[in-house]
């Protein structure tokens, strides 16, 4: 995959991020199959596109998608500029309450669970409630893909308190912690990885520690990593 594409679908911390591609291709192969797919919480739609490039029928999904319009607009801007618009179909749809049962061989979401409770707040068990949903929808044997932040170190944890105003709203979830979310389901494989690129400030700087972080990957703790990548099958 072209650089260019890859910078379009995952837009921040790139190098970090996307190594999310090659640890899910290792675990499914995706190219030609035709599959029916959903990503949750897509926002401008990156993964839908990558589906959908690999020859996929993706629904792209955003419980915002009635309230942040351009959101939609820039969605479908993107998959326009690859002329995989014919693949991609929109949705509104609430992570909670998901409307189909058995239906999709794929559902893949970024950066989603973490944040249902800023939607729901004060509601119990809210990211375990939305994998619920998400076994409901997925067809035996279906699969889940996704990519989440880590609360890493008490130094990103502090950075994030600092840089977001939404931080009190947001999952950081501990990487001990994600097994036991699809508990379920019959096999979860995780990868945790990053540790600088997040600090950056700017996509170049993000870019640069990303790739001090591809040296020091071996050397990181697993559980300090901010970012933890998954497959799990139903």
């Amino acid at each position: 995959m072209e650089q260019s594409i890859i910078n379009d679908i995952i837009t921040w911390d790139v190098v970090n991020w996307s190594k999310s591609f090659s640890f899910w291709e290792k675990n499914i192969d995706i190219k030609n199959k035709n599959y029916n797919c959903l990503e949750i919480g897509a926002r401008q739609g990156g993964l839908s596109l990558w589906l959908a490039l690999n020859g996929n029928q993706v629904v792209c999904s955003d419980i915002g998608y009635d309230k942040k319009p351009q959101e939609l607009v820039k969605a479908k801007q993107l998959h326009e500029k690859y002329n995989c618009q014919d693949k991609i179909t929109y949705q509104c749809i609430n992570a909670l309450d998901i409307p189909y049962e058995n239906e999709f061989d794929i559902v893949i979401m970024k950066s989603t669970l973490g944040g249902v409770r800023q939607f729901f707040m004060g509601e119990p068990n809210i990211e375990s409630r939305a994998v619920e949903q998400i076994y409901k929808c997925l067809k035996p044997d279906g699969k889940i893909l996704f990519i989440e932040n880590c609360s890493a170190t008490f130094v990103h944890n502090f950075a994030r308190r600092v840089k977001y105003k939404f931080d009190n709203d947001w999952n950081y979830f501990k990487l001990k912690e994600i097994k036991p979310l699809f508990s379920d389901f019959k096999r979860i494989e995780t990868k945790s990885v990053g540790f600088l690129g997040t600090f950056g400030r700017s996509e170049r700087q993000r870019h640069f520690l990303g790739k001090i972080d591809n040296v020091l990957e071996n050397v990181i703790p697993k559980k300090n990593r901010y970012i933890v990548i998954g497959y799990v099958e139903k």
